[in-house]
């Protein structure tokens, strides 16, 4: 198992992840620090322990409105399925739109992760 030590609001963590993996965890941390230091721009020095739960509350709701979109779109994507007629053209947009499904089940998946992992951090 591989581990990087991001910082975050100026504190270093060493963080294990999978192989391969490295680059991605750093953008994550990256990420949410950016996130911690717009708040702190935005609200001053109120705390790093509030700052780092206003910053996850934050990323919580992103991840809630993408899996929101998410459900939307798969629903979409079924009554698109009820009514496909099975000619090529809509068998080209259904397989298009279920690589956005993938993906974006994907991406829920790794931001749950780095909120996991930032939340045992």
């Amino acid at each position: 198992m591989a581990q990087v030590t991001v910082t975050i609001a100026g504190t270093a963590y060493r963080i294990a992840c999978a192989e391969g993996e490295e680059g991605h965890l750093e953008g994550l941390a990256a990420a949410y620090d950016a996130r911690i230091e717009e708040m702190r721009a935005t609200f001053g020095e109120i705390g790093d322990m509030r700052l780092h739960v206003m910053a996850a509350i934050a990323l919580a709701d992103e991840l809630h409105e993408t899996k929101r979109r998410l459900a939307a779109v798969e629903a979409e994507l079924a009554e698109i399925r009820r009514f496909a007629t099975g000619d090529e053209r809509s068998q080209v947009f259904e397989a298009r739109l279920a690589q956005i499904v993938q993906a974006t089940a994907e991406r829920i998946e790794q931001l749950a992760r780095s909120l996991n992992a930032a939340g045992q951090g």
